[in-house]
């Protein structure tokens, strides 16, 4: 059921990021697991997410496959907020770029992704840092990353700690680099899950917290070939309004 954008009070319950936290520790560490038994989407969803960004890492080509548009940012470094074992770094960033760390609050899904998911990748110099940690507590590097990605994880912050969230990540931008967002997306104010202390935001929500924020809305569009009956699925390329000083 759709809420109305006033009952925010369902994020003032006691626990709600612990049982968040609870909710996954029992989901197992799969595909399926991350995805709520759809991870057929993994291939379609991750095509989608890289011509999402195609524009910025490899700029835009005209007539004669002639550049147009240089990219904007350098695919050196990326962070993948909310990473789960690592689906969305193999199947999209690791594709994109050099190296990825990765932050995840369930300690079962971060030792997965480590020993096991992403094994390889870590042995080849590919991943940074396993980083287990709620958003709410996540503060990146300062002016380290091109690409900060954040995917079916907003969610599980309050309004609050999801602005909070922005201004801190706005400080681990490179120049030039540029926030991520794909998310389920509610067709009118807010959709809450007390089952795993999750909400869904509809798409005005989610523009006055990028603006709260002080992000730039550049690009959005929609991630097609979802399976029928599922919330609609939007990404949001976002930049600072003005850079950290």
């Amino acid at each position: 059921m759709d809420q109305t954008e006033n009952e925010t009070s369902n994020f003032a319950k006691e626990g709600w990021y612990t049982d968040a936290l609870e909710y996954w520790s029992e989901a197992p560490a799969t595909i399926n697991g991350m995805l709520g038994g759809f991870g057929s989407v993994t291939n379609v969803e991750a095509k989608g997410s890289m011509e999402f960004m195609s524009e910025y890492v490899r700029g835009k080509k005209g007539a004669r496959n002639i550049l147009k548009v240089p990219p904007r940012i350098d695919t050196q470094y990326a962070c993948d907020c909310g990473a789960g074992i690592g689906r969305v770094s193999k199947h999209f960033l690791l594709k994109v770029f050099n190296k990825v760390d990765l932050v995840e609050y369930t300690p079962k899904f971060i030792k997965h992704a480590e020993k096991v998911y992403l094994a390889n990748e870590r042995r080849n110099g590919r991943i940074g840092k396993f980083i287990c940690l709620g958003l709410q507590e996540f503060e990146p590097e300062e002016e380290k990353y091109d690409l900060i990605w954040c995917q079916w994880v907003l969610g599980h912050l309050t309004d609050d700690d999801l602005v909070k969230f922005f201004q801190r990540c706005k400080k681990g931008l490179k120049p030039n680099g540029l926030i991520g967002v794909k998310d389920n997306v509610a067709k009118l104010g807010y959709c809450f899950d007390k089952d795993d202390s999750s909400v869904t935001r509809s798409d005005e929500i989610f523009k006055g917290l990028f603006q709260k924020a002080g992000l730039r809305l550049l690009k959005e569009a929609t991630q097609h070939g979802m399976p029928d009956g599922l919330y609609e699925v939007k990404m949001y390329a976002l930049e600072p309004e003005l850079r950290p000083t």
